[in-house]
């Protein structure tokens, strides 16, 4: 009998410990996951992250359960998870900056761009890149800015402002991209109009600066986890930052998608995420009501990261987001 009482602890929950060894090793092996069909691989590593509530979920059944088996089972997700996401936890900023740069998607729905532009505006950023413009919020934005801001520029639905000197602007398609775009007639061809690349003239030198608003990503029954148009602008954007010859470079853009995905690869295999490097926590910042991904990133090439962090919210579905960097 007392044996039989010892060893119950471990015989129940086995359900609850068998799912804790596959969620420790779906976390494990996330980068063996197909991305055929559904870009199944690319949807896991997006959300990545949220597998600790999972922990949390099968920790509370275990102890629910009194079950030594399961809890033991979540030894393995546990040094997963903290392996790939616990320094994030950690303060990596340090001070001291050379210049200031932020990014906001502000939003083609938003009720208020003038109180977004003010708001932006106090925020102290040198460089300040926008997303989602819309041709009737466009003036506002421009009027709003000026004052703080004595150099911009917008090509379509992005922009950059400035305190320091723009130069050599020019529009990157990321919509029209690959073999397929090849045989588009011209007419038919979507506007390049989501991305662009400039240069800020700085005292220490020129810096490179792209701005971005990669394609629309879809979870639907049929597709899957729907990329195409994301991915292509991805495979346009490496194109463009690898060919750029300048040293130093900035992207601030909403990439609609993680640093984590696969699929961005292309742009994240040549520059380093600015809130990995010096950030505090994941950062993220959509949706603005209740942050679930980081979506908006500042990633670098050629100069150092002292800093990033997430600023309040806007009018907009996305929260804005900054870092300090140095060279």
């Amino acid at each position: 009998m007392l044996i039989g009482s010892r060893a119950e602890p471990w015989i129940r929950g086995l359900v609850l410990a068998a799912l804790g060894l596959l969620l420790g090793l779906l976390m494990l092996l996330h980068a063996k996951i197909p991305n055929r069909p559904g870009n199944l691989g690319s949807l896991v590593e997006t959300f990545l992250p949220w597998s600790g509530l999972g922990i949390a979920v099968l920790l509370a059944g275990a102890l629910r359960r009194r079950s030594a088996s399961a809890t033991a089972a979540l030894l393995l997700p546990v040094v997963v998870w903290v392996h790939l996401f616990g320094g994030r936890f950690a303060d990596r900023s340090h001070p001291g900056a050379d210049l200031t740069v932020a990014g906001h998607n502000v939003g083609a729905a938003n009720p208020d761009p003038a109180g977004t532009a003010r708001d932006l505006a106090a925020s102290g950023a040198d460089v300040l890149a926008l997303e989602e413009l819309t041709p009737q919020a466009t003036g506002t934005y421009e009027k709003e800015l000026a004052k703080t801001y004595p150099y911009h520029v917008v090509l379509g639905t992005v922009g950059l402002w400035s305190r320091l000197p723009l130069s050599d602007t020019r529009p990157i398609d990321i919509m029209n991209y690959g073999p397929l775009a090849e045989t588009i007639p011209a007419g038919e061809k979507t506007a390049p109009n989501r991305a662009l690349r400039t240069t800020v003239t700085t005292n220490r030198g020129p810096l490179a600066v792209y701005v971005a608003h990669l394609g629309s990503v879809r979870v639907n029954p049929r597709a899957g986890f729907w990329t195409a148009s994301r991915n292509i602008g991805v495979q346009a954007l490496g194109r463009a930052v690898a060919a750029e010859k300048i040293t130093r470079v900035v992207l601030l853009g909403d990439l609609n998608g993680t640093v984590d995905d696969r699929a961005l690869a292309a742009v994240t295999g040549q520059l380093r995420s600015a809130q990995d490097a010096a950030g505090d926590g994941f950062g993220f910042t959509w949706p603005a009501s209740f942050p679930v991904v980081r979506a908006d990133e500042i990633l670098v090439r050629g100069v150092e990261p002292d800093s990033s962090w997430v600023l309040p919210a806007t009018g907009s579905d996305h929260l804005p987001v900054a870092a300090g960097i140095s060279w």
